[in-house]
């Protein structure tokens, strides 16, 4: 494999429904990892498509007296249709009922047949019919039982092939052990590790055609076909050529990046790596379980109502802030909160208030004093003091969104370059170039909106794999040409050709409206008497109540560092953290804002509640708590005194 080569692949998708936001979501941002890499001049591939096989489907045509055939080329339109209205840029789209797919799962069926691999022998146990899977007792729903079964699980007794995961266990515990980065985040690889402690059982690869139809045929038995995850996963190296052309395959595999939801990680960091193990064929080199999307607090459901449909925020806000907000507001590996309000609020304070409120006030001041073309700098224009600092914090984003989109944090990656388009904005207010149009030395205002115009310069191409559409539009107008943006140049300074002529264009990021927020009324004010006595009680007694060992013991405090902070918009008091558990990103909100500037929290080990309920503040999610002493006015983070491992525990 050449070293610039990289391969993203998202999961195929079910077509028992319509997509919904958690599908986009891995969808836009293998998108956005492939455009990146295509920037840096890497030999890129990404792969999407349909997993189209299954019960489900098999029940869904049923229902519609369809063909299972007909149904799913009538359901896959609306993957194509979605993705292609959200702009998403994959090399190949495979679907599991194509020929090329077919062919490569039943040679690599009868391949593990004819060497032992894939054995026949009858299960009695139980099936779960929800996820076509095989469970024992163990896997019930809390209060269920062999005598009260949910109506979704089912007793079963039949004839079935096996494939002998088994054998692979100790070797797949001591390769994710070898590898760290083989599974990632970190605690995803530690709920593998953990799974594993347990005897693994063989694989059930098959279903009796006499009650599921609708799938690959095993090539050894007619009367079976292939249990629908075998069949999906093989689709990572099918739509790369395993078997069929050597020499695409070998350019393409091992895969850099496989993109999964944290409910399919069983599938894809056992069952996948012990099927590669038994074919002979190399590890994918990092397999990336992301978390969900909420709406609030709750967990996104058909049956509650509550799906966002991607489609519905693309037409109203646009493609581009769609897929700038999913980006910007996930911690990768951690789970999301997904509402208008949160939405809005992001979208109006990065987009509409900074990077659009910047765009619009230098293109207006060059159009007004430049002649609508770029201005000519003079020699001082970089070095002098302020524009000196602006750069260096331009230059810091650069470095930024190429550190954390290499280690899956887009959203941190974002966050440096919008503080850039922040430190921009008071470039330009300290500046005043308004001021300075009115003097009659008009090279002060050259020098001041020819370096706003470079920084926008490399902040568009920093958020151009992000969102293409709105910075082709931003490069346009700023002189700075048609193709895509010159990694090379990023770090550069005078890029841009004075005199070239910028272009008219309609306002980025037009400001969005929501209701007004419903605030909690204020408490009834106490009487004089009452207010008086509860002060001095409260200034004189600390009342403490009792707790047990046990009650102590329920509390999981850790050590966690801040990667990054900033403060949560319309809140005077709030901060949004962004910390390292561990290994684990997380992020909370925490009411220090009046006693610690954003920057001056980053770097340090502060210790948290690690186990508290989630809860939505002010819109923003927060998964945990920091520790504080205050007394009076005065607040303190609880911090270490001397260097040690974030997720430490302490107690």
């Amino acid at each position: 494999m050449k070293n610039d080569a990289f391969y993203v692949t998202t999961p195929i998708y079910y077509v028992n429904d319509k997509p919904h936001i958690g599908h986009a979501y891995t969808t836009m941002l293998a998108d956005m990892l492939a455009r990146a890499h295509r920037l840096l001049g890497h030999d890129t591939w990404f792969l999407t498509g349909t997993d189209e096989h299954g019960q489900k489907v098999q029940e869904a045509a049923t229902k519609r007296g369809i063909p299972a055939q007909q149904h799913v080329d009538e359901v896959v339109v609306r993957f194509q249709e979605l993705w292609e209205r959200l702009e998403i840029t994959h090399d190949d789209f495979i679907r599991t009922t194509e020929p090329r797919h077919t062919r490569g799962v039943q040679e690599i069926l009868q391949d593990l047949f004819d060497r032992d691999e894939i054995y026949q022998a009858e299960y009695d146990g139980l099936y779960d019919v929800r996820s076509e899977t095989f469970i024992t007792e163990k896997d019930l729903p809390e209060g269920c039982s062999l005598d009260s079964l949910p109506d979704w699980v089912k007793p079963i007794r039949e004839t079935n092939y096996f494939f002998r995961m088994s054998k692979y266990q100790d070797w797949l515990i001591q390769y994710i052990e070898d590898n760290p980065g083989f599974i990632q985040p970190d605690f995803r690889r530690n709920e593998t590790l953990g799974f594993l402690r347990k005897p693994l059982a063989d694989l059930c690869i098959s279903r009796p055609k006499a009650r599921l139809s609708w799938g690959i045929e095993l090539p050894f038995d007619p009367d079976y076909v292939t249990y629908v995850w075998f069949d999906a996963l093989v689709n990572y190296i099918s739509g790369v050529g395993y078997r069929h052309n050597d020499e695409q395959f070998a350019r393409r595999w091992p895969c850099q990046v496989h993109l999964i939801g944290k409910d399919i990680l069983t599938t894809h960091t056992v069952y996948w790596p012990t099927m590669l193990k038994a074919m002979g064929v190399d590890q994918p080199q990092c397999i990336f379980a992301h978390g969900w999307w909420l709406s609030g607090r709750d967990k996104m459901s058909k049956s509650t109502g509550n799906v966002v449909n991607p489609l519905d925020y693309a037409e109203r806000f646009g493609v581009d802030a769609l897929r700038y907000f999913l980006m910007a507001e996930m911690s990768l590996g951690q789970d999301a909160s997904f509402t208008e309000e949160v939405f809005v609020k992001r979208y109006n304070s990065d987009l509409a208030n900074d990077l659009g409120n910047l765009t619009s006030r230098v293109l207006k001041m060059v159009h007004t004093h430049c002649d609508a073309a770029v201005p000519v700098p003079s020699e001082a224009a970089r070095t002098e003091p302020s524009a000196a600092a602006l750069w260096s914090v331009v230059t810091d984003a650069v470095n930024g969104m190429e550190t954390h989109i290499a280690a899956m944090r887009p959203d941190l990656g974002l966050h440096a370059v919008m503080t850039a388009v922040r430190e921009a904005n008071k470039y330009i207010g300290t500046r005043a170039p308004w001021k300075q149009a009115k003097e009659e030395d008009k090279q002060p205002l050259q020098d001041t909106l020819y370096v706003a115009l470079e920084v926008l310069r490399v902040c568009a191409a920093l958020l151009f794999p992000v969102m293409p559409g709105k910075m082709k539009a931003l490069r346009h107008q700023i002189g700075a040409g048609e193709g895509d943006p010159q990694v090379n140049q990023l770090r550069e300074f005078g890029v841009l050709e004075p005199g070239t002529p910028l272009l008219e264009g309609e306002g980025l990021f037009p400001r969005a409206q929501i209701e007004k927020i419903k605030e909690d009324p204020p408490p009834k004010a106490a009487k004089p008497e009452a207010a008086k006595l509860k002060a001095e009680k409260a200034e004189n007694v600390v009342e403490i109540s009792e707790i047990t060992f046990d009650d102590f013991g329920k509390l999981a405090l850790r050590t966690a560092t801040v990667v990054a902070a900033e403060k949560v918009e319309g809140a005077d008091k709030l901060l949004k953290l962004q910390l390292d558990v561990g290994g684990e990103p997380r992020q909370i909100v925490a009411g220090i804002a009046q006693h610690y500037a954003p920057e001056t929290v980053v770097g340090k080990t502060i210790v948290i509640v690690a186990n508290l309920k989630p809860a939505v503040i002010r819109g923003v999610q927060s998964n945990g708590m920091l520790l504080a002493a205050s007394k009076g006015k005065n607040l303190v983070l609880v911090t270490t005194d001397a260097k040690i491992d974030s997720g430490a525990r302490v107690g």
